[in-house]
């Protein structure tokens, strides 16, 4: 319907890449798989071959746009062969140009975690600390509580965690969260 469109081809390259990993998120129990644990050796590659021409094809066009930034972050995960790969600079980078486009409370979100990848959890927490109107979201809960345990301190990553636990309805989310609960109050 949108043809030669520069974010249109962004989103389906966004699209493609997020369905290469697809079976690679959850286990059989329908567990969540956290992207730095996921067996890369599992995603598909044709289709990550065929996101990155997408891209390529979108970023010619010169109309750089928001889907086309965040099809090239999760570009940037596709690419790292494991986990410790990982460009988290570059990655950092491409979520401050998305905070320029798209100045969301949750794109904020995204990039403070990815400083506390490339710059430790204490940057990342910095960051957190500055939003607003994410006091409902459980994915903030979420995200602090992985920053705080990572900055070992596991009591106010459990708070954040059941916060997190409090705010979501998905069982599988639950059972993660409960997971990460009880490894926080193991330190």
């Amino acid at each position: 319907l949108v043809p030669a469109n520069a974010e249109v081809e962004g989103l389906l390259a966004l699209e493609l890449f997020h369905k290469a990993r697809m079976a690679t998120r959850s286990d059989r129990a329908g567990d969540l798989i956290l992207l730095e644990h996921q067996d890369r050796s599992q995603w598909d590659l044709a289709t990550i071959q065929q996101a990155n021409a997408v891209l390529a094809t979108a970023m010619q066009r010169m109309a750089p746009g928001p889907y086309q930034v965040q099809a090239v972050i999760a570009g940037r995960h596709a690419s790292a062969r494991t986990a410790a790969d990982t460009d988290w600079p570059l990655i950092a980078t491409l979520y401050g140009q998305l905070v320029q486009m798209m100045p969301s409370p949750v794109v904020r979100l995204n990039h403070a975690v990815a400083i506390a990848m490339a710059d430790g959890p204490l940057a990342g927490l910095a960051m957190l600390d500055q939003l607003d109107g994410l006091a409902n979201y459980h994915l903030f809960h979420a995200a602090r509580g992985e920053l705080l345990l990572r900055a070992d301190r596991p009591a106010e990553a459990t708070t954040a965690f059941a916060q997190a636990r409090g705010l979501t309805a998905n069982p599988a989310e639950q059972r993660h969260l409960d997971g990460r609960i009880a490894v926080a109050d193991q330190i």
